[in-house]
């Protein structure tokens, strides 16, 4: 489904990366004495959701990546946190108070894309210059250990027969672990509008780990990360994970994959990073360079290895047009399950 969306969205998308990046067609880079020596003063990473989210988890692992691989022109990059609306909130600065300004840097994610539809944001991410996707994780479906669910099959027959059999916390509304649910409901052929009514946004993964645990949920979707050390502990089970193949959710064995469940969807929560709209085409270079460079340090892949994160890395053109054929498939998708 992924790659038909993509396919579908290139050729309207080629236009969209253009306007993003302030260039015209044919025109050379011109010279630009910002650009020259990137960055010439602190760079700022916007992280527009809360402290020891993905978000900023995301920022803070590029600070110390850009810090420690000596990629900082002898300068300095510092985090900052914008909370509110899914992402919008730091998005709508990000466009209007921080244009043609190449030092502000912001990470982006599946979940902005959510929630730009959700909350009617007037501003998405093809306001923005995008540099690059840099990082996916798989989603994963999770019960108490008592629960009376021991595979996916169980859930979804159920959800099929009566959608308001079972009720689901994850994160914020309309972001990738609500997406995630209607995907399943629709994929089971559940009433995919009735069992997202049945969804509890929580603010961040510790709510959502304790509504599980004190019953107040049926099931928890959320990355796999986030729920990996009760996996471990044996307190939760892991029923699938919602990327190509089986992985580890925690305990040691693989969870299948909702795939090989018998359920033909695939997710994965992505993050990357934009810069805010105006910027030059020397500078729009320089900034790609930087994270360039970044993703290729041994200290990223460090990173990358110690958050258990996929490298999904994109950049330039390919972000652009990745990005809008995301928009487009979450847009629908969020509409069909009532949400859009």
């Amino acid at each position: 489904m992924f790659k038909r969306a993509l396919a579908v969205a290139v050729p309207a998308v080629l236009l969209f990366a253009t306007g993003c990046a302030d260039q015209s067609v044919g025109e050379s880079p011109a010279p630009d004495a910002a650009a020259a020596k990137y960055p010439a003063k602190t760079l700022q990473i916007m992280a527009p959701a809360g402290a020891g989210g993905g978000w900023d988890t995301t920022a803070r692992s590029m600070q110390k990546t850009l810090q420690e691989s000596g990629l900082l022109n002898g300068q300095s990059a510092e985090v900052r946190n914008v909370t509110g609306a899914a992402g919008t909130i730091g998005l709508a600065e990000l466009v209007t108070s921080h244009q043609k300004d190449a030092h502000q840097l912001m990470v982006t994610g599946l979940v902005m894309v959510g929630g730009v539809v959700t909350n009617k944001s007037p501003v998405d991410l093809s306001k923005t210059t995008p540099i690059a996707t840099l990082t996916a994780e798989s989603e994963v479906v999770v019960v108490h250990k008592d629960s009376k669910y021991t595979t996916l099959k169980q859930l979804a027959d159920d959800i099929k027969a009566d959608p308001t059999s079972v009720k689901w916390g994850g994160g914020s509304a309309g972001g990738t672990d609500q997406i995630l649910v209607g995907l399943l409901a629709k994929a089971a052929g559940a009433d995919a509008k009735a069992v997202a009514k049945q969804y509890v946004a929580y603010s961040g993964g510790g709510e959502t780990k304790a509504a599980l645990l004190s019953g107040d949920v049926t099931v928890a979707v959320s990355g796999t990360s986030e729920f990996a050390d009760l996996v471990k502990a044996g307190t939760v089970r892991a029923l699938a994970v919602s990327g190509a193949t089986g992985a580890d959710a925690g305990a040691g064995t693989p969870a299948p994959s909702i795939k090989e469940s018998g359920y033909d969807l695939e997710l994965l929560n992505w993050r990357g990073v934009v810069a805010p709209p105006g910027i030059s085409d020397s500078e729009r270079t320089a900034v790609l360079k930087l994270v360039d460079d970044l993703h290729n340090s041994p200290q990223w892949k460090q990173e990358l290895a110690d958050k258990k994160w996929q490298d999904f890395y994109k950049s330039g053109d390919e972000a652009a047009a990745f990005y809008a054929a995301e928009s487009t498939r979450i847009k629908t998708v969020l509409t069909e399950i009532g949400l859009g």
